[in-house]
């Protein structure tokens, strides 16, 4: 019973959410509606029956395939619902079933959209990061570790940081090396995990994304005018802030 309560639920729990996200990842860049019509497949777009929309599972049972038109499914339809349901399970081990475990998870979720939009299209959408902004802004008087002040720092140090060294780039070389949409994204990880929050995570965003992109332009012979999706390695960031931050600050960057 134990079990079930500390590691089914949880899980379980993100996946169902993580089927959500998939919606919001497919239906968002092309600004349709995230709550009508129902599930529908991309091939054929007949709906999909309920006991066909079961997370991971159905997939499975399926083949990977539709059961109107046989098409493939993508497999990243699966993984969100894999990442979102780890990420519940490991959040609930860190909180419990408390405010801090769903305001974290509607971060995280968030976070996930953001990254498989801006891998896909190269955009990340105000919709979320916007009110993003302001309920981490809001929640920020009610969670422990958190303050007001913690929040406001965290979104202008984000925001207002990141569009300087955007400007001073794009001054030094007349090239755009950031877009807007992660000035927002900073912005709203600000506004989660403050000021601390946000140092780390351009750090580590930084630190991944330039591996990255220097790994990809050798292998594709590409010059430095290639653009590589900044959010994914953002989220990263963020999400190792969230779960061991306070332990790196403490023990290597001494700001705690």
């Amino acid at each position: 019973m134990t079990f079930i309560i500390e590691y089914l639920i949880p899980f379980i729990f993100g996946t169902i959410v993580g089927s959500f996200l998939n919606v919001c990842i497919f239906r968002l860049p092309k600004k349709q509606s995230i709550v009508s019509p129902f599930s529908y497949c991309p091939n054929c777009h007949k709906p999909i029956k309920f006991y066909h929309n079961i997370p991971i599972l159905s997939f499975l049972f399926l083949g990977g395939k539709c059961s109107n038109c046989r098409e493939p499914i993508s497999y990243r339809y699966p993984v969100v619902e894999l990442l979102a349901g780890l990420l519940s399970l490991a959040l609930f081990l860190k909180f419990g079933l408390s405010l801090s475990y769903f305001v974290y998870l509607t971060f995280s979720a968030s976070l996930l959209v953001i990254t498989f939009i801006d891998i896909d299209h190269q955009i990340i959408p105000d919709v979320i990061t916007l009110p993003g902004i302001i309920l981490g802004f809001t929640v920020s008087l009610f969670l422990p570790g958190m303050t007001f002040m913690d929040s406001i720092i965290g979104i202008a140090a984000g925001g207002g940081g990141l569009f300087l060294v955007a400007m001073g780039y794009h001054l030094l070389t007349k090239r755009e090396g950031m877009g807007v949409g992660d000035i927002k994204l900073i912005s709203m990880i600000g506004a989660f995990l403050g000021i601390k929050g946000v140092i780390l995570t351009i750090f580590l965003g930084s630190l991944f994304g330039s591996s990255v992109g220097l790994a990809v332009m050798i292998k594709e012979k590409r010059d430095r005018r290639y653009a590589v999706p900044f959010g994914p390695f953002l989220t990263i960031g963020a999400l190792i802030f969230l779960f061991w931050g306070e332990i790196i600050v403490r023990r290597y960057l001494y700001l705690g």
